[in-house]
């Protein structure tokens, strides 16, 4: 872990790339790793983020993902997004580029956030395009409500992207322009098998960067990383007392 330590003390510029791994040390389930959605056997995961499924059955998504997308407000951020604020304060890193969509990193502290696959952060009606609150729309899911629009009746969506959707062509090229700048790209909790997400660290590699993958499982980039590890939360936690 020297050696990461000394990648982070000679990069000029710092990226994280992140996944839903560093938000399973906050209590928030993955999607593809041995606990994830997608293992469980009560629910079918693709229907939940799917667009066509959600325009016949909203109902589905919100009563499915209420347990993990609309109780964040409960929810604190781990080692590893605190890490990142604490190092994007000390100009250490310079941007987080995330997958998740758990609102962990904002939380956490940290300013430059690009999240690739939305936030439900802010809803919107599918139909007139009226703006509703996370706040707003999570306290009638607790209540078993699907939501529809006060203006046009219409079914409401988060700003999520769901399977079947173009993601967001602003945040995307932000995302690669970020990674084709880094010197070293941090690659944390990401099996990187989601695309087109899962190419942007390339961009770094092209460019003449460095990559360091921490995941508990392989990623098909393992054989081009400059270090690997397997153990987000052991690796963080050096990286609070040493750097």
């Amino acid at each position: 872990m020297d050696k990461l330590l000394k990648l982070l003390k000679e990069s000029s510029y710092t990226v994280a790339f992140t996944g839903a791994g560093v938000s399973t040390l906050a209590g928030i389930s993955d999607f593809r790793g041995k606990n994830g959605i997608y293992r469980r056997t009560d629910i079918d995961a693709d229907k939940i983020f799917s667009l066509d499924y959600f325009v016949r059955d909203p109902g589905y998504y919100y009563t499915h993902a209420k347990e993990f997308i609309y109780n964040l407000d409960s929810r604190e951020p781990g080692i590893v997004h605190r890490e990142l604020a604490r190092l994007e304060k000390m100009s250490a890193l310079q941007s987080v580029i995330t997958q998740n969509i758990d609102l962990l990193h904002p939380k956490a502290g940290s300013k430059n956030v690009i999240e690739v696959h939305g936030s439900p952060s802010e809803h919107y009606c599918m139909h007139c395009g009226r703006i509703y609150s996370y706040q707003q729309i999570a306290e009638k899911v607790w209540k078993d409500e699907v939501p529809y629009c006060e203006k046009c009746g219409s079914v409401i969506k988060p700003r999520i992207i769901f399977f079947g959707e173009n993601l967001d062509e602003k945040a995307l090229n932000k995302a690669f322009d970020e990674a084709s700048k880094a010197d070293l790209l941090l690659v944390m909790g990401s099996t990187l098998v989601v695309q087109p997400a899962a190419s942007i660290p390339l961009s770094t590699l092209e460019n003449g960067g460095k990559l360091v993958i921490i995941n508990d499982m392989p990623t098909p980039l393992d054989c081009r990383a400059t270090l690997r590890y397997s153990d987000l939360s052991e690796v963080f936690e050096y990286i609070a007392a040493n750097f």
